[in-house]
């Protein structure tokens, strides 16, 4: 039996964390390039698992024709989208530079079609060219400036797009891997996660993957559904840049501001050019697209998680900061997870029901309860 006034060996132990602690940072030294790759991959693992499943009872029980479809699929839902937008982008940002800052493309229309309206069209038509003679022209060209600026900018972030389309390669490898061992993987984060906090670390392992649907599903595949038609909605009306505009929606769904942001000025952009017919078109069909967010994002949420919109937002601009682009895949994904591990660690103990002020007046020794009482 071992003396209790035995010694600890205390050079032995700081030598033990410190062998430990250079482990694990050069562990994490040598993967750092391949974690955001990994992670984004895990994200769309879990978020359509079921549907690997659904293929692979489709095609025979056969996995490696399944992996193969689903590494098609996000061929087509990824690298090919942002290949265009890399290849448009290149293709017309000079074009695009020069068009916002030559100032023959910010003056204001003379809106002639005005004079067909019933009834108002003449006095819309003299009240605009009233405006455009006291001092109009003269704001548009104040403002011309900051919107070349503006464009300028947002055209110099292309040398930030490469880092992203190399990530985009390293999910597809790894969503690969993981789709051909994905239950042999889970199963050994569910045996980690249990050696480290035993049920409640496998219910953390669960409740994140829950977590994780909850945002792939309400946020992500709502924000390509309404980009995509978006997209179509500007194609079909003739406005340019149509792939550029179509991942600026994605974005702006991404960032829960839907995607009237771009649909509004090409309607503008339309009826301020003289075509009223494109114009009501893309008007109606902005107003479809716009609905659908509180529809389709509901539904897809409740077979995940139900997260506050709040967090959502918080990730995707965080993770936009933190990691770049794709850190609007991987910030709503981590302040998710966090937030479930979180609630349901809080709610394993009731709330307290006893009154603020009687708390207040026991600390400060001021209530009945606390006088007379003798000290042990």
């Amino acid at each position: 039996m071992p003396s209790l006034n035995q010694r600890v060996d205390i050079p032995r132990v700081l030598l033990s964390v410190l062998f430990l602690s250079i482990m694990i940072i050069a562990c994490l030294w040598v993967v750092q390039p391949f974690i955001l790759g990994f992670a984004w991959a895990g994200t769309v693992v879990i978020a359509t698992w079921p549907v690997l499943l659904r293929l692979q009872h489709l095609l025979w029980g056969r996995r490696s024709l399944a992996v193969l479809v689903m590494t098609l699929l996000l061929t087509l839902l990824f690298v090919i989208p942002i290949a265009l937008l890399v290849n448009s982008i290149v293709d017309n940002s000079s074009t695009i530079a020069n068009w916002a800052t030559a100032s023959s493309h910010m003056s204001p229309p003379a809106l002639n079609w005005l004079r067909d309206i019933p009834m108002v069209g003449d006095k819309l038509w003299q009240s605009w060219h009233g405006l455009l003679h006291n001092g109009g022209r003269a704001l548009m060209d104040k403002v011309q400036p900051y919107i070349g600026t503006t464009t300028n900018w947002f055209v110099g972030q292309i040398a930030h797009v490469g880092s992203f389309v190399m990530h985009c390669v390293l999910m597809l490898a790894f969503s690969a891997l993981l789709y051909w061992r994905g239950e042999n993987v889970a199963l050994g984060l569910r045996h980690f996660a249990y050696r480290l906090a035993a049920q409640r670390g496998d219910a953390a392992v669960v409740l994140a993957a829950q977590a994780i649907r909850a945002v792939a599903l309400g946020v992500v595949v709502t924000a390509l559904v309404q980009g995509i038609l978006g997209g179509i909605g500007l194609a079909i009306c003739g406005i340019p840049y149509v792939t550029l505009l179509m991942v600026v929606m994605i974005l702006c769904c991404l960032v829960q501001i839907g995607p009237l942001l771009v649909l509004i000025p090409a309607i503008i952009w339309l009826y301020w050019s003289g075509d009223t017919t494109w114009g009501t078109v893309l008007l109606v069909w902005s107003a479809i697209v716009g609905m659908m967010d509180g529809v389709i994002r509901p539904m897809l949420i409740r077979m995940g998680a139900d997260l506050p919109l709040i967090l959502v937002l918080s990730g995707v601009i965080g993770g936009l900061i933190a990691f770049g682009m794709i850190g609007l895949f991987i910030g709503p994904v981590v302040l998710a997870v966090s937030y479930r591990l979180y609630a349901v660690w809080v709610n394993e103990t009731a709330l307290p029901d006893e009154d603020p002020e009687e708390l207040v007046e026991i600390l400060e020794g001021h209530h009945p309860s606390s006088i007379n009482q003798d000290p042990e």
